[in-house]
């Protein structure tokens, strides 16, 4: 060895490191660390091996083997939890303006590279996004009820329901009788649960969930990572 080893530097593993830059913001630095056994390097690898033997062959063995690598990025979105990193601070947290934050331009897009860091990309950007993926949830959910008129009928019925038992309940004294009370509100429960689904409410509710679901998945993956606290270093300046 040509230098010695200093004995008061300082090593940091990889899963601290990971930890402090995502803690303080800096997300887009672990977007282009560079990962082991990546499907690109593994796509390279194939496609100059190959390419030593025979052009069309090599040109064959690329294609299927990137095809291939696409065909794995986009199922290792939908088979991530995009739910491991949402703290309740995340919900309570302010939303993020949509124009600038949430869509912003055709740069802040970009296919993954690999599974890892589509990965983090969409572990990260829902932390991010929790409230723009909410209410998006909301108006997909009033989209749903206004194409099934039934659905939202059903729906209003039960909300005026529970209105009047509350109002009803004031106004008979039920508090000082619970047992007839609880039972009235179990009588009430099945009532409201027969209608939402005769109405057809849940279907509503689950295509509401689907879409959300799907858009939020393609969302936070092709979504590139930025630095969250950028905007406020910019303005204390």
């Amino acid at each position: 060895m040509v230098f010695s080893a200093n004995p008061l530097s300082l090593s940091v593993s990889d899963p601290f490191f990971d930890s402090w830059l995502r803690q303080n913001g800096y997300p887009e630095i672990l977007e282009h660390r560079p990962t082991s056994a990546t499907p690109t390097t593994v796509s390279a690898a194939t496609t100059s091996t190959s390419a030593a033997t025979s052009t069309s062959t090599s040109t064959a063995n690329g294609f299927f083997t990137s095809l291939y690598s696409t065909v794995c990025i986009l199922l290792s979105l939908f088979a991530t939890n995009p739910f491991a990193k949402l703290t309740n601070e995340d919900l309570a947290a302010p939303t993020p303006p949509w124009q600038a934050g949430f869509i912003g331009d055709y740069e802040s897009y970009s296919f993954p590279v690999s599974s890892s860091q589509a990965q983090l990309r969409v572990q990260e950007n829902v932390k991010r996004y929790a409230r723009n993926y909410a209410w998006l949830l909301v108006i997909f959910f009033a989209c749903s009820l206004y194409q099934m008129p039934l659905a939202a009928a059903g729906l209003i019925f039960c909300l005026a329901l529970w209105e009047t038992f509350k109002r009803c309940g004031e106004m008979w004294g039920l508090d000082q009788y619970s047992t007839i009370q609880q039972t009235i509100i179990r009588v009430a429960q099945c009532v409201a649960a027969v209608i939402l689904i005769y109405s057809g409410v849940q279907m509503a509710l689950f295509s509401a969930l689907s879409v959300t679901y799907a858009g939020m998945i393609l969302h936070a993956g092709f979504r590139t990572l930025t630095r969250a606290k950028q905007a406020s270093r910019g303005r204390s300046r």
